[in-house]
């Protein structure tokens, strides 16, 4: 199975994370087929930058959002 999932790439302390989509059997911070978007909750307000084009082509896919990434791809559908 095919999910849209965080991974971190930020330092400790400093969390930064790239929304991926990746084979749910791979380890968090594995290699991922394909790179949508990234997260940075360090500003104020939280930054989200999500290529909705590709999110919605790998969710015609069969791809799953995590709940957290689907509330992420609600938030920059609003903004946009």
């Amino acid at each position: 199975m095919v999910k849209i999932r965080l991974t971190r790439i930020g330092q400790k302390k400093v969390p930064f994370y790239r929304i991926v989509v990746q084979e749910a059997s791979k380890p968090r911070d594995g290699v991922a087929i394909d790179q949508i978007g990234t997260y940075d909750p360090n500003t104020n307000p939280a930054t989200i930058k999500i290529d909705l084009e590709k999110a919605d082509a790998w969710m015609a896919k069969g791809a799953q959002p995590t709940t957290v990434v689907n509330k992420l791809i609600k938030a920059a559908r609003k903004a946009n």
